[in-house]
Formats: C-alpha cells, sequence, structure tokens
C-alpha cells in the first residue's frame, strides 16, 4: 500500500515539474491607430432663431382735424420723408390763416401810431406842453401795441402751422402699407387708428435670442466690434448679403434666461419683410488653440460621460473623461480632458482595455476625418 502511495506522489511530482517548465502565455501587443492632437485656430458660430423686423416704422396720423380730400400715394410704394400723402380739406385752417394775417396788420398800423404818439409826447413833456402823466401813458400805450403785435404773430404763426398740417406728410422714407381710409372721411387729431404705417426695410434688423452662457462665450471669444452673421431663410435659402451683430439687450429675461440680439442687414431688393422668421449663424469669435478630437475616438460611458482612450508614454492605453463643446463637421471640439500631443486612439478601442500594451500607429487629422466621415456615412445608411 506504501508502495503505491509512492509511486502516485512521485508521478504528482514529476508532473509539476513539466508545468513549471512551459513557457508563461505572452499575452500579444495590439496595435491600435491614434492621432497626435494639435492645437489649432477654429472660428466658432451659433445658429440662433429670429424674425426680422423693420427698422424704422413710423404710423402717420392727423395733426388737425377734417376731411380727406385726397390720398396722393399708391399703397404698398416706396415714399420719401416730407411726401404728401393726403390732403385735409385747408378751406377753414386758410380762412383763420388770412384772419390772423389781417390781425396782425391791424396790430402792426397801431404800433405804428402808438410810437410817434409816444415820441411826440416825450419831447412836448420837456417844454410842459403836456403832463408827465400823458407822457407816461403814451409810452405804456406803445408798449402795449407792442406785445400785441408779439400776440397777433404768435398766432399767425399758429395758422400757419394748422393751414400746413391739411397736408399729412410722410415722417420717414420707405414702404407704406395700406390705407386705413379714403377720400371724404373725417380724421381728428386725437384719434388713436393711423391712416398708414411707414416701414423702412433697408437695413432690416433681425431681433435673435441666445442664451446667456452662450453671450458669455460670445463676448469671451468675440476680438472684433461686431460679429458677422448669416442668415438662412424660411425656404432653406442662403440669404446673400451678411450682416454685423449690432447690439445686446441690458437684460436677461428670467424665465428663459436668454438675452436678444440684434442684427442689421442690407436690404437693398427688399427681400426680407418685417416678421419672417428665420435662421442666423452667429460668428462666435475665433479660438486659437482650440483642440478637436475624431468623433469616432469619443465614445460614452454608462452614466452617458464622455470618454477617450489615449496612449501614454510608456505606450500603455490611459482613459479620460473629457467634457466636449460642440460637433465641428466631424470632429468635437474639446473643452477639458484632452490637452496638445495626446495620442488619440482612434480605431481599435474595442481590442484593448486600461493598461494594457500596446502599439500606436500614427495617422494624419485629414485621414482620421474621412474615416469619421465614412463610419458616420455607414451608419446613416443603416439606419
Amino acid at each position: 500500500m506504501q508502495g503505491k502511495r509512492f509511486i502516485f506522489l512521485l508521478v504528482f511530482l514529476l508532473s509539476g515539474c513539466e508545468r513549471a517548465s512551459e513557457p508563461a502565455q505572452v499575452k500579444p501587443v495590439v496595435e491600435v491607430t491614434v492621432q497626435t492632437l494639435q492645437p489649432q485656430s477654429v472660428t466658432l458660430d451659433s445658429e440662433l432663431n429670429g424674425r426680422t423686423t423693420a427698422a424704422m416704422v413710423s404710423d402717420v396720423r392727423p395733426q388737425v382735424d377734417g376731411i380727406i380730400q385726397k390720398r396722393l400715394f399708391t399703397e404698398g410704394s416706396d415714399v420719401k420723408a416730407g411726401q404728401v400723402l393726403y390732403q385735409i380739406d385747408p378751406t377753414s385752417y386758410q380762412a383763420a390763416y388770412d384772419e390772423a394775417a389781417a390781425a396782425l396788420k391791424n396790430a402792426q398800423a397801431s404800433v405804428r401810431a402808438a410810437k410817434l404818439k409816444a415820441e411826440r409826447y416825450a419831447r412836448l413833456v420837456k417844454v410842459e406842453g403836456v403832463s408827465q402823466q400823458d407822457a407816461d401813458d403814451a409810452q405804456t400805450s406803445y408798449e402795449e401795441y407792442l406785445a400785441t403785435v408779439a400776440e397777433k404773430q404768435a398766432a399767425l404763426k399758429t395758422a400757419q402751422i394748422n393751414l400746413a398740417y391739411t397736408q399729412i406728410k410722410a415722417p420717414i422714407s420707405g414702404r407704406i402699407g395700406i390705407s386705413s381710409v379714403t377720400p371724404g372721411a373725417l380724421v381728428t387729431a386725437s384719434q388713436t387708428t393711423a391712416l398708414a404705417t411707414i416701414r423702412q426695410l433697408d437695413p432690416m434688423y433681425v431681433d435673435l435670442t441666445q442664451s446667456s452662457r452662450e453671450l458669455l462665450e460670445l463676448r469671451r471669444l468675440q476680438k472684433s466690434a461686431q460679429s458677422t452673421v448669416s442668415l438662412t431663410l424660411e425656404n432653406g435659402e442662403t440669404y446673400a448679403s451678411p450682416g454685423k451683430l449690432q447690439l445686446s439687450e441690458v437684460s436677461v429675461d428670467e424665465s428663459t434666461g436668454s438675452v436678444t440680439l440684434r442684427a442689421v442687414f442690407p436690404n437693398a431688393e427688399h427681400i426680407l419683410l418685417p416678421g419672417m422668421y428665420v435662421r442666423a449663424a452667429v460668428e462666435n469669435g475665433t479660438d486659437p488653440a482650440a483642440i478637436l478630437a475624431p468623433q469616432q475616438g469619443i465614445t460614452r460611458d454608462a452614466r452617458g460621460n464622455a470618454t477617450a482612450l489615449v496612449v501614454n508614454d510608456q505606450q500603455q492605453v490611459e482613459q479620460r473623461q473629457v467634457v466636449t463643446a460642440r460637433a465641428i463637421g466631424n470632429r468635437w471640439l474639446v473643452s477639458s480632458g484632452l490637452n496638445a500631443g495626446d495620442r488619440l486612439i482612434i480605431e481599435g478601442t474595442n481590442k484593448v482595455s486600461v493598461g494594457d500594451t500596446v502599439k500606436a500607429m500614427e495617422t494624419t487629422a485629414a485621414t482620421a476625418g474621412a474615416n469619421s466621415q465614412q463610419a458616420t456615412d455607414n451608419a446613416e445608411v443603416a439606419e
């Protein structure tokens, strides 16, 4: 029995020696494709919704009461500032003007007589030809007539203004809309309804809504006084003339956290009309040292956080938590997590784990971009 145990123990020891003499299994080095990230200058823009609004809007209103005699414009046409649009019956205003003019002439005649009398009494009082009281009364009468002349001049000026107001003129140049009255209508200076509305269409404003966070980024990146803005119309057509960002609202809307921006566009052909819905691409500025990572090099973990695998100086795989700001073409603009000089794995990520030693095969940015675009196209076809 002891002999059998000895033989079994001997066999076990010999087999252990054989296994110990076998070489250890070495994990093969996996090849991965990497791209070395380099900072580059990138022009950034934001796409915002907006509506067009006229640069100037003026309601045409009467400033005196009366009956409309004529409408002197074509609805929907362009008018010039100062152009006569309506004629109110001037008969009563002309009569008031003539009356005021006559009253002024009468007052001027009276003042001349009063002046002569005052001068004559001033000479006579020196030789006691008249009393001092009479001389003083003559001077007072002269001064009263002077005041009367000034009063009549003011009345004549008022009558002249009212007479001029019977011609209702365009306050601004622009495109005039539909007339709310016709000849024969009674209008009053106190009425709330405008006779017509004039809108200046060139230039044209576009009011945009942007979040306050994006506005802060715009101001950080903006180097020039004004940003360039391009428009896409409702039919998808790109508006030919670029505009400039003119101003922003001075406060943030508390309910939405947004700020209203205003851009101005040339509109000589009147393609843009007030109230149109547009989409605007606002040039935020230029980031001179942006890090752009190919999209196939950025993945999401179970929590939805963006991650990336890089190859360090020891040729080992590291994982980085990254923050992406936006997509630019087929690349991500990285805010943090990746730096210039990092070797980002863009192919072979599914074959390696963190800590693995790999063989990094460098590729160019152009090749990486083409591969990323091809992957995007394939995904779209698969969908």
